[in-house]
């Protein structure tokens, strides 16, 4: 009898956790906005506005960027990626490669919440080239004016940051070199985890961009690594504009990269990162 029952418990248990990992998937599914396996392909797996990569000679000259990946320095890697393929930098890139991010990262002007998920591979204290680089940066204009980014610092070692900048002429209209406004602006992490053939899991959450009390964080392989709160600087876009650029100056791979609706919270992070196929498990 009471084996009988401590196996219909562990039934119970097993069918319950098995529902909670099947509900919660499905409730991320739905906010999924964008997302870019890098499989066989520049284009997005998902994408509620255009699924097009653009690559224009350098962001100056973006009105005039092609579809498609035109750097003989950027590549699809074959079979170099979490699973599937890999966007691989070869050398630091400087033209501009980017998705259109009109209606793919729910740009909007009264409340704009969400996270931007991906995967880089690098040792950043000898890939990288000389200088400054972002693998990733969201934004109508540049890094300083209505940007959300991540980035690696000239400093040896290199150090990690992510970046929320308002409107340029907000929070520094005189557009001075001042570090107090920077730093209350930025998440540092002076000792990143990544190494050469180890993937990373970047997640960036942003909440209530454009009110009076937005917050972004930053996690690195699921740990929460700070925020950045008390600002209240407007992001004012031309919303049509907007770009979500990719490996300004980086060398390494990226993968995997997606935006949703909402901010995830810590267990999805956590959720999202032990997906042992990538985020084409929550499609299935």
């Amino acid at each position: 009898m009471k084996t009988n029952m401590y196996a219909s418990i562990i039934k119970t248990c097993f069918i319950l956790i098995t529902t909670i990992s099947f509900s919660q998937e499905d409730q991320l599914k739905d906010h999924l906005l964008f997302y870019s396996s890098f499989d066989g392909k520049l284009s997005a797996d998902v994408a509620n506005g255009d699924a097009k990569m653009y690559t224009a000679e350098n962001y100056k000259k973006a009105a005039n960027a092609q579809p498609g990946l035109h750097n003989p320095n950027v590549v699809l890697a074959k079979e170099k990626g979490i699973t599937g393929d890999a966007l691989h930098f070869k050398k630091a890139n400087t033209s501009a490669i980017f998705y259109k991010a009109f209606k793919n990262v729910g740009y909007n002007t009264r409340s704009w919440s969400g996270t931007i998920s991906f995967w880089l591979q690098l040792d950043a204290n000898r890939d990288l080239a000389p200088g400054y680089c972002d693998p990733i940066c969201i934004t109508d204009v540049r890094y300083n004016d209505a940007a959300i980014w991540v980035d690696f610092t000239d400093h040896n070692p290199r150090q990690f940051r992510l970046g929320a900048m308002g409107d340029l002429d907000v929070w520094n209209p005189e557009n001075k070199n001042d570090e107090t406004k920077w730093e209350k602006r930025t998440v540092t992490v002076k000792q990143p985890p990544f190494e050469k053939g180890k993937w990373t899991h970047v997640v960036i959450t942003f909440s209530k961009v454009n009110t009076i009390k937005p917050t972004y964080q930053l996690y690195l392989d699921g740990e929460f690594k700070g925020e950045i709160k008390n600002i209240s600087d407007p992001f004012t876009w031309q919303a049509e504009n907007g770009k979500i650029m990719l490996g300004l100056g980086y060398i390494g791979l990226m993968d995997e990269l997606a935006i949703f609706s909402k901010p995830l919270d810590h267990k999805e992070i956590t959720a999202i990162f032990e997906l042992k196929n990538g985020i084409k498990e929550l499609l299935n």
